[in-house]
């Protein structure tokens, strides 16, 4: 994670994916902060793609997500999900105590001493339930919160035959959607869906209210808005009846957050095309996701690159993210 005066990378692996809430910078810290792995236990389960990505084993343990300087906690929990530093402090209490230096007046002035970034390598052992997330309008206006769940997807790694789905085929009607969860009617729920088939490179962006579900075999980098707001359609499958899986809202109010109509391909693969492929920072996503996080696809070629002053969080890959300048997203 850089963090304060602008820094230049050097030597290390081929390919780094940046990801940061606005450009800004600040004061606290003159060089990289390592952050140790933050793993958190879902509900469905993981292979071992985040052990590789990290190059060692975690001794059988670890969930499916690793939270990458996270000052966000998990839903209904104040402390699971935070980062915690070498030394063991906790990443949002070090940043709390010089947002400024962290963050930059201009930034605190906005949003306060929250980064406002997550950043989620994800390991699907098996296809995630369909699920969706509230937009912001929703999570202020109901949960009290600044943050909806709009996000994003850097495809690491990806079985031959794994595939996605995302958003909805055509319109569906409210009263449809409620008989699908009321009855389970998974196939009815998939079938609704569009089914993209996903290799590596690929970059998604995900609106707050788009139904959709990972399919298995597949490593990403999930860049969502910083809150863990999820509200499952399909739950019998995963045991998820706590009423979590609805945010404790109720199925019918959590339901008003979702997107009914049709979604179309273009709103979904969001591809910059303002560098060119040989550029060393290399824009991933395009200025529709500028509300809510950019990205970079960043080559240091064993050179030095210079990135613009900014919190940012930097994930390392072993080996060369180099999508295809036509790549699109899968079969439609």
């Amino acid at each position: 994670m850089a963090v304060g005066e602008r820094q230049p990378i050097s030597e290390g692996a081929d390919v780094r994916l940046a990801a940061d809430a606005a450009p800004r910078g600040g004061r606290a810290a003159a060089r990289p902060m390592a952050l140790a792995p933050n793993r958190l236990e879902r509900f469905y389960s993981r292979e071992r793609r985040i052990d590789e990505l990290r190059g060692h084993p975690v001794n059988g343990s670890g969930g499916p997500e690793d939270w990458v300087g996270s000052t966000t906690s998990s839903f209904g929990d104040h402390s699971e999900g935070l980062s915690r530093l070498a030394d063991g402090r906790v990443l949002c209490q070090v940043i709390g105590s010089d947002p400024v230096g962290f963050l930059a007046a201009e930034h605190v002035a906005g949003l306060g001493a929250s980064p406002a970034l997550l950043v989620k390598p994800l390991d699907a052992g098996e296809r995630l339930p369909v699920h969706f997330h509230p937009g912001r309008a929703f999570a202020r206006e109901t949960l009290g919160l600044s943050f909806g769940k709009t996000e994003a997807w850097i495809t690491v790694t990806a079985d031959a035959d794994a595939v996605v789905h995302l958003g909805l085929g055509t319109s569906v009607p409210a009263s449809t959607v409620a008989r699908w969860v009321c009855e389970q009617d998974v196939a009815a729920m998939l079938s609704a869906m569009r089914e993209a088939s996903v290799s590596a490179g690929q970059v998604f962006f995900v609106p707050a209210g788009t139904l959709h579900a990972v399919g298995a075999g597949i490593l990403l980098v999930e860049l969502p808005e910083p809150t863990d707001l999820s509200v499952l359609l399909e739950w019998r499958r995963f045991g998820a009846s706590s009423g979590v899986e609805h945010l404790r809202l109720g199925c019918e109010r959590a339901l008003a957050a979702l997107d009914l109509s049709a979604t179309t391909p273009e709103r979904l693969l969001v591809r910059a095309s303002d560098a060119a492929p040989a550029d060393q920072v290399r824009k991933l996503l395009s200025e529709v996701a500028a509300p809510y996080f950019p990205a970079q696809r960043i080559v240091t070629g064993g050179g030095t690159v210079q990135l613009d002053q900014s919190f940012a969080i930097i994930v390392v890959l072993d080996r060369c993210l180099q999508p295809a300048a036509d790549a699109e997203v899968g079969e439609w």
